[in-house]
């Protein structure tokens, strides 16, 4: 048996050996791209760099990558599919290309020393090559050299062997994938087929080497990237003979507490099982958000909607389950917390933050159900049919997920308009996407001029609240656009309009010293030890960018930061907060331009 800390581990220190420096994860809440509310891929974090700009810990990079997708939400039942899961990966950054990558892998999972898989159970799929770009001979070779029989390397499509590019243009190109027959040993099949659910996917090396242009083209990068990923959570229950991931370790002290509370057991029946996974794949997930140094409260806007919907899910399952206690979300909080605390150190950090939010939100959601549910005794269904509009009303108003409410009329004998609903749904909240594209763009080199100076503002804001405020400020969101900067920070009172002049003044007074920005490397623990604000999820010594604004007198803002700055502040011209409100409880927000 291997626990999950071991292959983590494991995965590491193997690169580590291959001369790859180990990066800590980035945060679940993604500055590097404005298409997304959550961090679900391990290249987010790294997209700057994929696209030219050094990094400082050098070409070779290897890290655990926390990461959140709720485009699958309704798959998550099964015994593979997880909305948090953390991917393993490996960089290049225009250094190695196919053959290292290729042995690299082939070694790390065959070697004894390693993962030492047998090497009979293994098959892999490569680009078969098409109008825009040629069979990839070079990865069906380097596989038939280290012995690979014919029979077991798929030539397949775009759609199953090609990444990218992220938008409608970028670096992008083919992949190759790792599959290992989780059947019986003794029944392996000659021959790969990759529609077969016994190959499971464990690996993905993708080779960025080419760029689509606007035209759709695709030209040869200058720059060729490699870009892997292994599923902690799949290889796992693949090392230890599990067909579920559920069963391993990052699940099963969770899943415990369920059968505890429910008195029901994992496996009574299919309908407990998806159940019980269910609930603990949300409140996990849900844990990781919030427990975030971004983190996120529960609420009806962009990434707090989501971890709304995942908390109340949650909630809806647990009741299926009989589970009566009160606060009963806090304490499978508490164990995710625990199971990941040594490894995200931000869980412990922010554990009351987490414990508090979940209480209060389970509170409001066993009230609005209460009235949810004398609100359905009001509705009549024409033709025995619950129109769309009351559905979404249901789900907007009192939370109701849809499939709560699919149950409630299935009792009444009725149906649901899901068309109807899914066409209320579509006006108001995508789950798993947002309208950002002005979002501050972190890193990336299309960043313009005003988010940029915005986002400069922004430092200077963090700093002012925390000396007005106190050192307990630290910042829960941002979202910066060309126009405007908006800050979500620590803080349990509305500010009183004497503190927001304050803050207002000393902000304008230091634009008016025209100092510059200095950007700065040095190891992560150097800077956290010279007192820079910023996110420690990790206890490698990895080189960070440092932001500096001050005089020689006061050094005023100090942050880890990878977004754009101006070169001088004297460039920001006049900062003015338009807007102090509540963003959620013990969150305030502020709204500020520069004029």
């Amino acid at each position: 048996m291997i626990t999950s800390r071991e292959l983590r581990q494991k995965y590491l220190d193997f690169f580590a050996s291959k001369g790859h420096s180990i990066i800590s994860s980035g945060s679940i809440l993604p500055e590097n791209d404005p298409t997304v509310l959550f961090t679900t891929a391990g290249m987010h974090p790294l997209v700057p760099y994929l696209m030219g700009e050094s990094h400082a810990a050098g070409k070779r990079l290897v890290d655990a990558q926390k990461c959140i997708r709720t485009g699958d939400i309704e798959e998550v039942g099964d015994a593979t599919h997880h909305t948090f899961f953390e991917m393993m990966g490996n960089w290049s950054l225009g250094d190695y290309f196919k053959a290292e990558s290729i042995n690299y892998s082939w070694e790390f999972l065959t070697d004894p020393k390693w993962l030492g898989l047998d090497k009979k159970r293994l098959a892999v799929s490569v680009f078969a090559g098409d109008a825009d770009a040629p069979f990839d001979e070079e990865a069906y070779s380097l596989w038939l050299g280290l012995g690979v029989d014919e029979k077991r390397i798929a030539k397949l499509p775009k759609k199953n062997n090609w990444w990218g590019p992220a938008g409608q243009t970028g670096p992008c190109g083919p992949d190759t994938e790792i599959f290992y027959w989780v059947g019986d040993p003794n029944q392996v099949p000659d021959s790969f087929n990759d529609d077969n659910d016994l190959w499971v996917e464990i690996w993905n090396n993708v080779f960025m080497q080419y760029n689509k242009d606007a035209a759709g083209k695709y030209e040869p990068l200058a720059q060729k990237n490699v870009d892997t990923g292994l599923g902690l959570e799949r290889v796992l229950a693949v090392m230890n003979g599990l067909a579920d991931n559920y069963q391993t370790d990052l699940f099963i002290n969770l899943i415990k507490k369920i059968e505890e509370l429910s008195g029901q057991k994992y496996d009574a029946s299919p309908e407990i099982t998806k159940a019980m996974r269910i609930v603990v794949d949300h409140l996990k997930a849900a844990t990781f958000i919030i427990g975030d140094d971004k983190g996120i409260s529960p609420s009806n806007t962009d990434q707090g909607y989501v971890v709304r919907r995942l908390i109340r899910r949650a909630i809806r399952y647990g009741r299926q389950l009989g589970i009566k206690d009160e606060r009963w979300i806090a304490a499978l909080a508490e164990i995710a917390i625990t199971d990941y605390q040594d490894i995200y150190h931000e869980l412990e950090r922010n554990h009351d933050f987490v414990i508090g939010q979940f209480n209060q939100e389970e509170e409001k959601f066993n009230r609005s159900l209460e009235n949810g549910l004398k609100q359905f005794a009001k509705l009549s269904a024409p033709g025995n049919i619950l129109s769309g509009s009351d559905t979404f009303d249901l789900f907007q108003s009192y939370g109701f997920p849809l499939e709560m409410t699919e149950e409630l009329a299935q009792e009444n004998g009725w149906q649901v308009d899901k068309a109807g609903f899914a066409v209320e749904l579509k006006k108001h909240q995508d789950l798993s996407r947002t309208a950002a594209a002005g979002k501050f763009k972190g890193g990336l080199a299309d960043a313009g001029e005003e988010t940029t100076k915005l986002h400069t503002a922004a430092h200077l804001l963090l700093a002012a609240l925390r000396q007005v405020l106190g050192d307990h400020v630290v910042q829960r969101g941002s979202n910066i656009t060309p126009e405007r900067l908006r800050l979500d920070f620590s803080h349990s009172d509305k500010m009183t309009p004497e503190q927001i002049k304050t803050v207002e003044d000393m902000v304008n007074a230091e634009i008016a010293k025209a100092l510059p920005v200095v950007c700065e490397q040095m190891p992560l623990q150097q800077a956290k030890e010279a007192g820079a604000m910023g996110v420690f999820e990790s206890k490698y010594g990895e080189e960070v960018k440092v932001y500096k604004i001050g005089d020689s007198q006061q050094v005023f803002s100090y942050e880890i930061c990878g977004g754009p700055h101006v070169e001088n502040i004297s460039s920001l011209g006049h900062f003015k907060i338009q807007k102090e409100e509540s963003s959620s409880s013990g969150v305030r927000r502020i709204k500020a331009v520069l004029e």
